[in-house]
């Protein structure tokens, strides 16, 4: 999306409404200190998201038009005690990332649509079953041929490499880019 004000406009004008509100969100992903998780293609994640803490794990993905991957989610109270827990399991942090997100549905359908800030863009995500991305991306104005599978973390390296800049945690305080509004 251009900008935020933008994917706003175009979720209203499709029959979107605002399911939960723009919060902040600070991410933390971890893996074994071989690695393992990522070599297999999982994650494991703490999210604190407005004081609200998630622990999410994701399993290896199957790309092709669509991305799929098992995903198993716990709701935490400290976001922070949780982090000790899994360091003294022995996962260490591989990334950090912040975002801003809301999320948006249309009444009666099971999707979700969610506006991403990240400080390398906005971008729309629409989460459901594959006829309902294709039904909702088309009533944005989207084509097939406009679906992005890659995650966060892949983008943001192919920005950071496209920029020479070193690859990092994904802050609004350390990206070249200012901070969404």
């Amino acid at each position: 999306m251009p900008d935020a004000a933008a994917g706003r406009r175009l979720l209203r004008a499709a029959g979107f409404r605002v399911s939960k509100r723009r919060v902040f969100e600070s991410n933390t992903l971890l893996d074994t200190a071989d690695g393992s998780l990522a070599a297999a293609g999982c994650m494991l994640r703490i999210r604190d998201a407005g004081g609200t803490g998630l622990l999410t794990y994701k399993g290896a993905a199957s790309v092709g038009k669509y991305k799929d991957r098992e995903e198993l989610e716990v709701e935490v109270a400290d976001p922070r005690r949780l982090a000790a827990l899994v360091a003294r399991l022995g996962f260490v942090k591989t990334l950090g990332y912040e975002k801003y997100r809301a999320e948006y549905r249309r009444p009666a359908e099971a999707g979700v649509a969610t506006l991403d800030e990240v400080p390398i863009g906005v971008y729309l995500e629409l989460e459901g079953a594959p006829r309902w991305i294709d039904r909702s991306a088309r009533r944005l104005g989207f084509s097939e041929t406009e679906y992005i599978t890659e995650s966060y973390f892949s983008l943001y390296a192919a920005y950071c490499c496209k920029r020479g800049l070193p690859i990092g945690d994904m802050t609004f305080t350390r990206s070249p880019r200012p901070a969404p509004r």
